[in-house]
């Protein structure tokens, strides 16, 4: 009886080893005192400032009481009134805090060059700023478009020397075969004036035709807007196309940039624009369209018979001009209104829709029985457990008390 008890002598309840909760402090106070700072009356290098620097290569530390002195860095001057300048190692380890002592020296004053203006981006002229250039409307820039202020010995100048703006000019345009252009005498041409180009009188059948800009314009320094046109002649064959009529374009010989507009003749249809233009290569473009005939489909539908229309059906006989002949039936369409025929309404759902709906049913059902059985069977695994467990407690128990029988019986 005792086998079971000698099983379960390891109790989950064992107080656990002081050992490793005491290593851990001890671990954890070490790393605190390496993480304080090291106290030490040192000072390390000066702080470093943006107007000012040290004359020398400063030390790695400094005593207390020990002090440096700073001068202006080369673009920048003393301001008015000065400012400490001289920092010193206090006895906590620190320096002494300056402000700024320095501030930027200005450079020359820059006006506006005739005929142009100068921008100033950063507000100011002093060291570190920029000055842009722009040209009135008509002249142009020579010279570098921005200027920089910066060191230049012991003070602060432009980088360069201030551009100028001159007058925009351009030489006469090229000259073109078979053809000229007006005020074809003038040596210069100012901003923005205009030439035209007209082709010359053609000593052929043939008639010259202006490929390109009709008129160039000078809009740059020695620059007009485009190159100049030519003059040659550009003639197109006839566009004759079968079982086609042309509508706009008439004519007996078609030149650089004539137009036609076609139309196809009953029973043909267009295949391709309708619409060409004769191009500089003396080619239609686009490619002259034909024109098809048109395909007569016969349709799929049944022609509709005078027997197909449907009329609401008698609910007599109908009555024979022969008074010994038997009464016909007269045949009515399906869905009609007679006796004896179920109407719209009445007409039972398709099977395939009956079986969907059954199916659905019974996916609801099976669902449902399966997730009352996964909640029975979870109710049941934690009653066994809970079980097992106050089982496990109770022979536990049980046996500690015979542990400690003995023991009792000899006191």
């Amino acid at each position: 009886m005792t086998a079971p008890c000698s099983s379960r002598k390891a109790s989950p309840y064992r107080s656990e080893s002081p050992f490793s909760s005491r290593c851990f402090v001890g671990i954890l106070l070490v790393a605190l005192l390496l993480l304080l700072p090291i106290s030490s009356d040192a000072c390390g290098e000066p702080p470093r400032y943006e107007s000012m620097q040290l004359p020398g290569v400063p030390k790695p530390s400094y005593s207390p009481g020990e002090s440096v002195q700073y001068e202006c860095r080369p673009g920048y001057q003393p301001k008015r009134p000065p400012l400490p300048t001289s920092a010193v190692c206090q006895n906590d380890g620190m320096w002494s805090l300056l402000q700024e002592a320095c501030t930027r020296k200005q450079c020359p004053n820059l006006g506006d060059p005739p005929n142009g203006q100068v921008d100033y981006p950063n507000g100011s002229i002093l060291f570190g700023s920029e000055a842009h250039y722009v040209c009135n409307v008509g002249y142009f820039l020579i010279g570098p478009s921005i200027l920089y202020c910066d060191i230049s010995g012991s003070t602060v100048e432009w980088s360069d020397t201030p551009p100028t703006c001159e007058k925009i000019l351009c030489k006469p345009p090229e000259k073109i075969l078979n053809g000229k252009y007006t005020n074809s005498l003038k040596d210069i041409f100012e901003y923005s004036e205009v030439v035209t180009y007209s082709c010359d009188a053609s000593n052929g059948t043939d008639q010259y035709s202006l490929v390109g800009e009709s008129k160039l314009v000078c809009i740059g320094n020695d620059k007009w807007s485009s190159d100049p046109p030519q003059c040659k002649v550009v003639k197109c064959a006839y566009p004759y196309v079968e079982n086609g009529i042309i509508v706009s374009g008439h004519g007996t010989k078609f030149y650089y940039k004539a137009t036609i507009v076609y139309r196809c003749i009953e029973g043909f249809k267009l295949n391709g624009s309708n619409t060409i233009v004769c191009n500089a290569n003396s080619t239609w473009e686009p490619e002259i369209p034909t024109c098809i005939k048109e395909s007569t489909t016969p349709s799929t539908q049944p022609p509709i018979s005078s027997a197909s229309v449907s009329t609401p059906p008698s609910s007599q006989p109908p009555i024979s001009s022969d008074s010994d002949s038997k009464p016909t039936h007269t045949t009515t369409t399906l869905g009609s209104s007679h006796p004896g025929y179920p109407s719209p309404s009445d007409e039972p759902p398709p099977k395939d829709a009956e079986s969907l709906g059954a199916g659905i049913i019974v996916a609801i059902v099976i669902g449902a029985l399966f997730g009352v059985v996964v909640v029975v069977c979870s109710i049941y695994f934690c009653f066994h457990k809970e079980k097992k467990r106050k089982e496990g407690i109770a022979i536990y128990s049980a046996c500690q008390d015979k542990a400690t029988t003995p023991a009792e019986q000899m006191d």
